[in-house]
């Protein structure tokens, strides 16, 4: 019953996604990703400023608050961001997407599906205070974003 659950939810979700990135023109989406991704970086700095470089006063509920931004951003259907049309830049809407993003539907599904993975680790990490399990999934969380890059992103 839980797996048809969330199966159904993903479904919804996915739908919902493709549905809004067919009322979204390829300019927006390319704007709106970089949003996402630039939102997704800052709360990574912000982690890492109070976990591992500890230039910021260690604070439990900004890092919970951060870690949980990046979970619902990353959980957020962010790849119907990548529909036809955004493989390159458009005006001065500039993206650094790799072509390869387009074809390689199983590298994409498989770093898309670690971040994932991380991103929510990272918040259930996040949730219970403990900065040693905070930093080792942030360090997963940021090899995750670190596979996606190396592949699909253009330097």
């Amino acid at each position: 019953m839980k797996n048809l659950m969330i199966g159904s939810l993903a479904a919804l979700f996915l739908t919902t996604s493709l549905s809004a990135s067919a009322q979204v023109d390829p300019e927006d989406q390319i704007t709106y990703r970089k949003a996402g991704y630039s939102f997704m970086s800052w709360n990574m700095g912000k982690i890492k400023a109070m976990a591992i470089d500890e230039s910021v006063a260690w604070d439990p509920a900004q890092v919970q608050a951060a870690a949980n931004s990046i979970a619902a951003t990353a959980n957020s259907g962010m790849g119907a961001l990548f529909g036809p049309g955004t493989e390159k830049s458009i005006g001065d809407t500039k993206t650094r997407v790799k072509p390869e993003m387009f074809t390689d539907r199983e590298g994409v599904t498989k770093v898309g599906m670690a971040f994932n993975k991380a991103a929510n680790e990272l918040a259930a990490a996040a949730q219970t205070g403990d900065k040693a399990q905070i930093v080792k999934a942030f360090a997963a969380t940021g090899d995750s974003c670190k596979g996606c890059h190396d592949k699909f992103r253009m330097d």
